[in-house]
């Protein structure tokens, strides 16, 4: 079984990109299941109904969130759905509407288990312990036919994410660090056939003309002023981020795979390429 997990997608350049890039991904290496963290999908921050059914059109099967899903209120309803195709962070108030977690089948009847979780370091927020959180959800399905377990661990700290890996070792078919953006470079299957990479990176404006997404002058008058400002998405070449996680037999991970395109100006041609 395979696995594509596309990083986090910011605003319309990254909601554009995956649209334009999903066939040719599935033509090309033939997915059974298609994951994305939407969180930033909707102008930057938060993401609405509308833009959750435009990327579920687009060919994502589940789209996973973190500290930015309440931003766009209106995603509420669609969140509270029994199926709801987007979970927010197990780790959240049992009081947050939606869940942590679902499970989905694939194209092939495979039963895989996603759980969404939320770091605590370097976050103002005090959520619940994302360890805690995990073994319970485990532990609440340990009687059920899973074949894959898969777990983005939303979290800004590198050394939280990389404790997370070393927890789950073995329990879980793979963990995706998302959030901060950038790809990281640790993309490995560990011992125990657990999949695991710290942050998978971002799918919109890329990184040559922006920073993390955003328009790079809003960003940087921030940083040199203090001053607050609004983020801006604008038009111009994009990246896109993914891995593709090889699952077995046993909910064992043999092989975990960047999947990026940087400094996308032409998609149709650059897609094209390989």
């Amino acid at each position: 079984m395979k696995i594509l997990f596309i990083g986090d997608i910011v605003g319309k350049p990254g909601r554009d990109t995956v649209s334009h890039i999903i066939p040719t991904i599935k033509k090309k290496y033939n997915p059974d299941l298609i994951l994305a963290n939407g969180e930033n999908a909707s102008h930057g921050s938060g993401i609405t109904g509308e833009h959750l059914e435009e990327l579920l059109r687009s060919g994502i099967n589940l789209l996973t969130s973190g500290n930015h899903i309440w931003q766009k209120k209106e995603i509420v309803p669609f969140i509270e759905k029994k199926e709801s195709q987007i979970i927010r962070p197990a780790n959240y108030s049992i009081y947050a509407p939606g869940k942590g977690y679902q499970i989905i089948k694939t194209s092939l009847m495979k039963n895989v288990l996603v759980i969404n979780l939320i770091g605590r370091v370097f976050f103002a927020k005090q959520y619940e312990n994302p360890f805690h959180a995990v073994t319970k959800i485990l532990d609440d399905h340990k009687h059920i036919n899973l074949d894959a377990i898969i777990v983005d661990f939303h979290a800004e700290a590198t050394s939280e994410k990389i404790a997370m890996m070393h927890y789950l070792d073995g329990k879980v078919s793979a963990i995706i660090g998302t959030h901060t953006h950038v790809p990281t470079a640790d993309y490995h299957v560990t011992d125990n056939h657990t999949a695991y990479i710290t942050d998978v990176g971002m799918t919109g404006l890329g990184y040559k003309n922006s920073i993390i997404g955003v328009n790079k002058e809003s960003v940087l008058y921030n940083f040199i002023t203090q001053m607050p400002v609004k983020h801006k998405i604008t038009d111009g070449p994009t990246d896109f981020n993914s891995v593709l996680i090889t699952i077995e037999d046993d909910k064992k991970a043999t092989e975990i795979i960047p999947i990026n395109y940087f400094d996308i100006e032409n998609m149709s041609s650059a897609f094209n390429k390989d």
